[in-house]
């Protein structure tokens, strides 16, 4: 039994609670079935930082099982020609979010000092400069600390909105009260044994209860990076905390609301997203952030624009018909036995689209792929391996000896 490969341009992974859809894609391409559709746009874009990033990956049963990752591999270069090159690119990225968004639809732009003003200018410009709603500083103690200046330890979320009018509920989002008043506040219990405390100003007492809610200003200190041990933590570089992303759509989305991100890296947008009940549309450029952000997110009603590679590399399978269904049993993929694949799916191809009927991954918690998969009897049964090198691809049997 030989299986070889075939064209696939799309995956679809139904059943989820939440739709969602990720496509490799350059953000600043036009999605115009989208157009004025979109609640909220946030984009980490690169930083113009000069560098290259990469992808921490894990191999196989054994890196699963632990905490190593034997494999990286370039997530994507963060290299300009010029600053003028990467201005036409912020710019363009900065135009197709204001054409996403509707009338009452929101963006966030995440950069740090480097390029943060210069994207202020810009986003007057496209937004207009009276739909500035706020400077956000994300600041956090994470990385290392230079001598030679004062260490650069924040983030930049630029907010607008795209016109006059926008929703926005604070409450969304209370936050733990620090106890910073201790010393100049006095401090009672009332009848009903709530704690508060009291100040006298201008003639004035006020009244602060220790457990009425309290939210966040422009300046957010309580959301940590991910720390290296971190279970969510998918190893591409300039991974964003989710807990960061429920903090920016919270207030301004309902579930409901289509959320977008179009240089959506490892996902964490979309994560937030479909935890909070908000469908999600993702672009990137690189199919590696497309499959790692899939990776996390195939508990949707997912869709995946990501093309299948045309060599396909190696694959050994065997397939049985039992009754009414197909059996699939995995035994090698790759030059490394099974090691190299990362989640496998059987299901039907038709069109170029393959549709998820069953699906292994590696996690945690089960570090083995699935032997054995199973699917109804169809003509277009096929095999969709995406390995650890970021290549996705799907194989059908040579000669179709199920056909009726």
């Amino acid at each position: 039994m030989r299986f070889v490969p075939v064209p696939s341009h799309r995956e679809r992974i139904p059943g989820g609670e939440v739709k969602g859809r990720i496509i490799l894609a350059d953000g600043t391409v036009p999605l115009r079935e989208y157009a004025g559709g979109v609640k909220c746009v946030y984009i980490d874009p690169p930083f113009n930082t000069g560098g290259s990033f990469v992808m921490r990956q894990k191999v196989g049963e054994k890196d699963w099982a632990g905490d190593k990752s034997s494999l990286t591999v370039p997530a994507y270069s963060d290299r300009n020609e010029s600053r003028e090159e990467y201005h036409a690119f912020l710019r363009s990225l900065i135009f197709s979010a204001w054409t996403l968004l509707d009338g009452r639809g929101v963006f966030f732009l995440h950069l740090d000092p480097r390029e943060s003003a210069w994207a202020r200018i810009m986003c007057d410009d496209v937004f207009g400069a009276d739909h500035f709603v706020n400077e956000i500083i994300w600041s956090y103690q994470s990385g290392g600390r230079t001598t030679k200046r004062f260490p650069t330890k924040h983030d930049t979320i630029l907010f607008y909105r795209k016109g006059r009018d926008m929703d926005f509920d604070l409450k969304a989002v209370p936050i733990r009260r620090e106890d910073n008043r201790k010393n100049h506040m006095r401090r009672q219990v009332d009848e009903n044994g709530r704690a508060y405390r009291t100040i006298r100003s201008g003639g004035k007492i006020y009244t602060y209860y220790d457990d009425d809610p309290v939210y966040p200003g422009d300046v957010w200190t309580d959301i940590s990076h991910l720390q290296q041990r971190d279970p969510r933590r998918t190893g591409y570089d300039t991974q964003k905390p989710q807990a960061l992303l429920e903090r920016v759509l919270l207030p301004v989305t309902l579930p409901g609301d289509l959320v977008a991100d179009l240089c959506c890296g490892s996902g964490s947008t979309g994560a937030a997203s479909a935890a909070l009940g908000r469908p999600f549309l993702m672009t990137d450029v690189s199919s590696l952030a497309v499959l790692t952000a899939r990776r996390r997110l195939v508990d949707c009603d997912l869709t995946v624009d990501l093309p299948s590679a045309a060599d396909g590399g190696e694959l050994e399978c065997e397939c049985v018909r039992e009754g009414d269904s197909l059996i699939f049993t995995l035994k090698s993929y790759g030059k490394g036995g099974l090691d190299e694949a990362d989640t496998w799916a059987v299901g039907e191809n038709r069109d170029g689209v393959f549709t998820v009927s069953a699906l292994s991954r590696r996690t945690r918690e089960t570090p083995a792929l699935a032997a054995s998969l199973s699917m109804p009897a169809s003509p277009f049964a096929a095999v969709e391996i995406t390995d650890v090198y970021g290549k996705r691809s799907v194989w059908m049997e040579e000669k179709d000896k199920y056909d009726e």
